[in-house]
C-alpha cells in the first residue's frame, strides 16, 4: 500500500480524534487500532493498546488509535496497512463507514480482530465473514489448555505446542468456513463450559478479497497484555495482516 506525506496532513487535522504514536522516520508499517464499544466495554482496552504501542517492533511501525468511527473514511483508511479491532463491541460503524471499510479490505487493506472483535457488528453479515464467526457466550474465567496447530506463522512460531493460560474462553455461534486456516484450538477437556467440540477455534487467518484477516479470541483480562507470549502473539498477527512476515 502506497503512503505519502498526505498521511501526516490528514493526521494533523484528525489529531483530536487520534491517539498518535510518532516515529522519527517514515514508518514501514502503519496501523490503526480501533477501540469503539457500543455494548460491553472491556477494561483491558487501554492495556491492550499500550502493549501494542510499546512492543519492541523490529520494523518502524506507526501505531494510531481511535474510538471515532467517522475516521472510517476512504482517504484516511488508505493511509494504513492494517486496522485492528481491539475489544470492540456492538454496532460501531454506520452505513457509510461500513462501505468504506469493506472497500478498504477488499482492495487490499488488512484486518486484525482481538477478543471482543467477534462481539461486533452482528447486523452486518460481511463483517461476520471477515472475522470468521460471531461470539455466542462464554463460561467463567478459568485456566485452559491451547493446542498450537500451525507453527509456521508469525503469531504462533514462538509458542509451545501446548500453551497453558487463563482467559475468558469464547464459544462461537457457527463453525468456521473450511477455507479458514485455524492456528490454535482450545482444548475443551481442559476447562468447563466449552461448546464448540474437539476443534474449538481460538486463532485463525484467511483472505477476504485482496485483504488479509487474522483473529485471536484471547485478550479479555488486563494482565493478558502483560504476558510476553501473548503480546508477541498479537504482534505476529499484526505483522502478518500488514503484509510483513
Amino acid at each position: 500500500m502506497i503512503r505519502t506525506a498526505s498521511r501526516y496532513i490528514v493526521l494533523i487535522f484528525c489529531a483530536g480524534m487520534l491517539n498518535i504514536s510518532c516515529v522519527h522516520q517514515k514508518p514501514e508499517i502503519s496501523v490503526l487500532v480501533f477501540t469503539k464499544t457500543n455494548g460491553y466495554h472491556h477494561q483491558s482496552i487501554s492495556a491492550g493498546f499500550k502493549a501494542i504501542r510499546s512492543y519492541p517492533w523490529e520494523k518502524r511501525v506507526a501505531i494510531d488509535s481511535t474510538s471515532d468511527s467517522l475516521l472510517f473514511d476512504p482517504a484516511i483508511l488508505s493511509k494504513y496497512d492494517a486496522v485492528v479491532f481491539l475489544n470492540t463491541s456492538g454496532n460501531v460503524l454506520g452505513p457509510e463507514q461500513e462501505e468504506a471499510f469493506r472497500s478498504y479490505i477488499e482492495t487490499g487493506g488488512d484486518y486484525v480482530g482481538i477478543h471482543g472483535a467477534s462481539d461486533t457488528e452482528y447486523n452486518w453479515p460481511w463483517y461476520g465473514n471477515l472475522v470468521g464467526t460471531y461470539f455466542m457466550n462464554h463460561p467463567k474465567i478459568q485456566p485452559a489448555r491451547l493446542q498450537i496447530l500451525g507453527k509456521n506463522h508469525p503469531s504462533t512460531h514462538h509458542l509451545p505446542d501446548i500453551w497453558n493460560r487463563t482467559d475468558e474462553w469464547y464459544n462461537f455461534r457457527t463453525p468456521l468456513d473450511p477455507s479458514i486456516h485455524i492456528l490454535i484450538s482450545l482444548d475443551e477437556n481442559s476447562y468447563e463450559g466449552g461448546k464448540n467440540g474437539s476443534l474449538h477455534p481460538f486463532c485463525w487467518y484467511h483472505k477476504v478479497g485482496k485483504g488479509r484477516a487474522w483473529y485471536t479470541a484471547g485478550g479479555h483480562l488486563p494482565e493478558n497484555y502483560r504476558d510476553p507470549d501473548f503480546i508477541r502473539h498479537l504482534a505476529g498477527g499484526i505483522l502478518y495482516a500488514a503484509g510483513s512476515k
